[in-house]
């Protein structure tokens, strides 16, 4: 097809090919491809006022809730009830549904309350359901760590969270607190690789005075592998009564503090390992 200064000429011509080919069932890449028409803007004007065939449509995905939407909507139910009960916004409700009648209220208002509670929890539930997948999805994906890895890891995990010197004061003091058992799981791994021996830990918990202690310290030592008579003097935090507390409960198992002995030779490999990581980090972008 010849083009002359740039420009499509017989563009009528062309117009009358272009409809021909839609008529056909014909997509726009064949028929960009049958006319040589690379011009997006050109190629929408040769088509213009043609629908698209059906077979060139692609299925959307949230076709199936707006079935579902209308037909709820058709049964009288409210806005508020329909976006409750598929897990969808309530702009895209009134989208799809508009059209209809309003329906008539066919329920008091406690009963309202009521099923939008229900709704509600069922959205809960599968909002719940759908972010124990994605743990799950993502810890299976992490699989085994290799000794570099857990290594690089312990250093950062340290680095966030345990005892650092300071520029006044060099210590060069190990010590790591924390209270989720995970975080103290994975430092006593790490400690496991630097060959720390555990007669080298000194451990002690550290929790308020209300709580349950004997459990607490039964917990951390079960979880360290020391019996409870091993571990230091629990530190209790005095209560105040003007506070409310939100670590209460059950659960409740206050902080574990570890201290490594004789750690003046690990600390200086735990500061220039986390200096590795920054020059690393920094160069790889």
């Amino acid at each position: 097809m010849e083009h002359a200064c740039g420009k499509y000429a017989d563009f009528e011509g062309l117009r009358e090919r272009a409809v021909a080919l839609r008529r056909e069932g014909l997509s726009l890449r064949q028929i960009r491809d049958e006319l040589q028409v690379h011009n997006k803007d050109v190629l929408q004007r040769l088509v213009e006022g043609e629908p698209p065939p059906a077979w060139t449509k692609r299925p959307r995905a949230k076709d199936d809730l707006r079935e579902r939407a209308r037909e709820l909507r058709k049964q009288g139910w409210t806005y508020n009830r329909i976006q409750t009960e598929l897990g969808c916004s309530k702009s895209s409700v009134s989208l799809w549904v508009r059209d209809l009648p309003h329906p008539e209220l066919k329920c008091t208002p406690k009963e309202q309350r009521e099923r939008m509670n229900a709704g509600l929890a069922r959205l809960q539930a599968s909002r719940q359901q759908e972010r124990e997948a994605a743990k799950q999805a993502a810890a299976t994906a992490v699989g085994e760590l290799s000794d570099r890895e857990l290594f690089l890891t312990g250093v950062a995990l340290y680095w966030a969270e345990g005892t650092k010197d300071k520029p006044h004061t060099r210590r060069e003091c190990v010590e790591f607190v924390n209270s989720d058992p995970g975080m103290i799981s994975v430092f006593l791994a790490w400690l496991d690789l630097l060959d720390v021996n555990r007669d080298r830990l000194h451990c002690r918990v550290m929790i308020h005075e209300s709580a349950d202690v004997t459990a607490a310290e039964h917990h951390w030592a079960d979880l360290v592998g020391i019996d409870r008579s091993a571990l230091g003097k629990t530190i209790l935090k005095k209560h105040n009564p003007t506070t409310v507390r939100k670590n209460t409960g059950d659960s409740y198992r206050g902080c574990l503090g570890i201290r490594v002995r004789q750690g003046v030779d690990l600390y200086p490999r735990i500061e220039g390992a986390w200096y590795g990581i920054v020059v690393g980090a920094n160069s790889a972008t």
